[in-house]
């Protein structure tokens, strides 16, 4: 069984949107994109980002791929393995790609397949409504979570859609020089409850 980790950078309340620069994601009207970038440039944070940009597979989905297919092909020197490494896409509509190694799933019995076969953990980047619907289906092994010093009002959430409860144990973390929290959390079980003892 492979492990399905989702990697996101978030603001403190909890948008995802449009990280990576002005014109990545402006659906809705957003009108901060690239919010992370005054928080980067540190040594702390590039070591995370170098260790998460290592080789593996990746679980995407279809509106995060358009964006990394027309960028990553042409840039791969910045991101080594990038282009080597399967794309897995979940898509309704697209079925096929010119970027090498990308396969299309359409339904969560696939997804759900996927994290049955046999072979590298998976990372899933981005893909907002994709990484809903695998918290809401339980296929969520770790969060690695980038909390941003900032709040944004408006864009796409993390956990917009909902997720089922689930418990999870923090195993690393981090606070870089820029005040970004860096927290990994592994599944650990049902929530559990209690009566608060004073």
């Amino acid at each position: 069984m492979r492990k399905i980790i989702v990697l996101s950078m978030i603001s403190l309340d909890g948008v995802l949107q449009g990280p990576g620069g002005p014109k990545e994601d402006t659906s809705g009207g957003f009108k901060y994109g690239g919010w992370t970038a005054p928080y980067f440039g540190d040594e702390a944070s590039g070591k995370v980002m170098q260790k998460q940009m290592e080789p593996a597979d990746y679980l995407l989905g279809r509106k995060t791929f358009d964006i990394w297919e027309a960028y990553w092909p042409e840039h791969g020197d910045f991101w080594p393995g990038i282009n080597a490494g399967t794309k897995y896409v979940f898509s309704k509509t697209r079925k096929k790609s010119d970027w090498k190694n990308s396969v299309f799933l359409k339904n969560p019995a696939e997804l759900k397949k996927l994290k049955n076969s046999k072979g590298s953990d998976i990372q899933v980047w981005g893909s907002g409504e994709l990484i809903q619907l695998l918290l809401k289906n339980d296929l969520v092994d770790e969060l690695q979570l980038k909390i941003f010093p900032l709040t944004l009002g408006k864009g796409k959430k993390l956990f917009d859609g909902g997720a089922i409860p689930a418990a999870f144990t923090l195993f690393e973390s981090l606070v870089t020089p820029n005040g970004v929290i860096i927290a990994n959390y592994k599944r650990a079980g049902k929530v559990k409850t209690a009566n608060i003892e004073v």
